[in-house]
């Protein structure tokens, strides 16, 4: 591991940052309450990650958005110390001021040049009722927005599945989708175990400052992608003879956290009650 001055890599700071829909739709069937369940029920297990990886120093926050955003746990909180409040749901789906405020927290300063690239999960169940545009570009025009591990997480059959894929903007990851209570609470233990523990890695630790690898920006840095999901329409060749080494050659790098696949049930709505 590489030596800088003041010590090791081991005080790096992670800023992980729940974005949050708390619109009036999140009110029906149960949306906002299996939310708030799933993040309460996933925060140890993010504190498991955080004592397992000394190299990052984990601080998570929280935006609400509905009629425009407002930071809901607005401190950089030690992982160790975050408790979740819950979130009520009410009003709009003001998503692109959601993403503007988040941009504004991501300049230098109040960011370190030290930071480790933020983890940033956008979670909505609904289409933007604002610019979303503006505030996407916002969030990228940032070094750090840009290079940020930007995961998304739609709940219900009306989230919008074209805006999720344009914030995350990387061809490898997917939106990941939620129809029930369960599936929404393995996604958020996902993004909050797996991504996490990817994200504070020491090879996620190899780039000082955003804008030192211009090429990586944008690219996830370790980060297990879920399954693509397979497409419907095609025909399987019966003749065909299964290669042994697929699985192998397309694991992520971090082949042992627990993706969620294609195969997985809470990808499978075939196999968990579709709530949503």
């Amino acid at each position: 591991m590489s030596k800088r001055p003041g010590g090791e890599l081991a005080s790096r700071p992670l800023h992980f940052i729940w974005i949050a829909d708390a619109s009036g739709s999140m009110q029906q069937d149960g949306k906002i309450q299996a939310l708030n369940n799933a993040i309460r029920e996933a925060i140890p297990h993010m504190k498991k990650v955080a004592d397992d990886n000394p190299n990052a120093q984990v601080l998570v926050r929280a935006v609400k958005f509905s009629d425009g955003a407002q930071w809901h746990i607005s401190q950089p909180t030690p992982v160790a110390d975050f408790a979740w409040n819950d979130l009520p749901a009410e009003g709009e789906t003001d998503m692109g001021k959601a993403l503007s405020l988040v941009a504004e927290q991501l300049k230098m300063p109040p960011m370190s040049e030290r930071a480790l690239p933020p983890v940033l999960v956008l979670i909505s169940d609904g289409q933007p009722t604002d610019d979303f545009d503006s505030g996407l570009k916002e969030l990228l025009d940032q070094p750090w927005g840009k290079k940020a591990v930007r995961i998304a997480i739609s709940i219900g059959q009306d989230a919008d599945m074209d805006v999720l894929q344009k914030y995350i903007a990387h061809p490898e990851m997917k939106p990941l989708s939620a129809n029930s209570p369960e599936a929404l609470v393995k996604h958020i233990k996902w993004a909050s175990t797996a991504v996490l523990k990817s994200a504070s890695s020491p090879a996620a630790a190899g780039t000082d400052h955003p804008d030192a690898s211009p090429a990586a920006a944008g690219s996830p840095i370790g980060v297990p992608a879920p399954g693509a999901t397979p497409d419907p329409t095609a025909t399987p060749d019966p003749n065909a003879t299964p290669d042994p080494n697929a699985a192998s050659a397309a694991a992520p790098a971090n082949a042992g956290a627990a993706v969620p696949t294609a195969t997985d049930p809470a990808n499978d709505q075939k196999t968990v009650d579709d709530v949503w």
